[in-house]
């Protein structure tokens, strides 16, 4: 699965940009009867559905002649909301200061779970400060990560 969802933002991630936004992150969930592709889309000024829907419409054209997907799916095209998802090391840096739930794939000091406010990233990992004290976390040993969304901000 890895494999396509890497083909898939070969193909779609240069589609999205050149409309003008960036493509956050691609989810793919196969499924013989009720396949999902969504693509989480942002810009400097947010998203509207006017922007989902154009992003929609190109993404389609692209899919239809390309066709990586052989069987029958569903597009979704969202923005990334409050509670967006971190995945590339830019991610991480945009969000200095802000609080993160992060998983990781196998655990570290007994656990794969952290709630904490990043504090610094790079291109391999990040730093996580944590009730518990302070964490260094690869990026490669993340399997999720969201924003904690903050509604007092607003």
């Amino acid at each position: 699965m890895a494999v396509m969802r890497e083909r898939l933002e070969q193909i779609l991630e240069p589609v999205v940009v050149s409309l003008g936004y960036e493509l956050v992150l691609l989810e793919y969930s196969p499924s013989p009867k009720n396949a999902m592709l969504r693509l989480y889309i942002d810009a400097p000024a947010g998203i509207t559905l006017e922007d989902c829907e154009r992003v929609s419409k190109e993404v389609s054209g692209v899919m239809d002649v390309e066709d990586p997907i052989r069987s029958a799916y569903r597009l979704e095209v969202s923005s990334p909301g409050l509670d967006r998802p971190l995945v590339k090391p830019a991610h991480f840096a945009r969000f200095t200061g802000h609080q993160a739930r992060i998983q990781l794939l196998a655990p570290k000091d007994g656990r794969r779970r952290f709630v904490g406010f990043i504090r610094g990233a790079d291109e391999s990992r990040i730093k996580l400060e944590t009730a518990e004290g302070m964490f260094e976390l690869p990026l490669s040993d993340i399997e999720r990560a969201r924003l904690v969304p903050d509604y007092d901000q607003e």
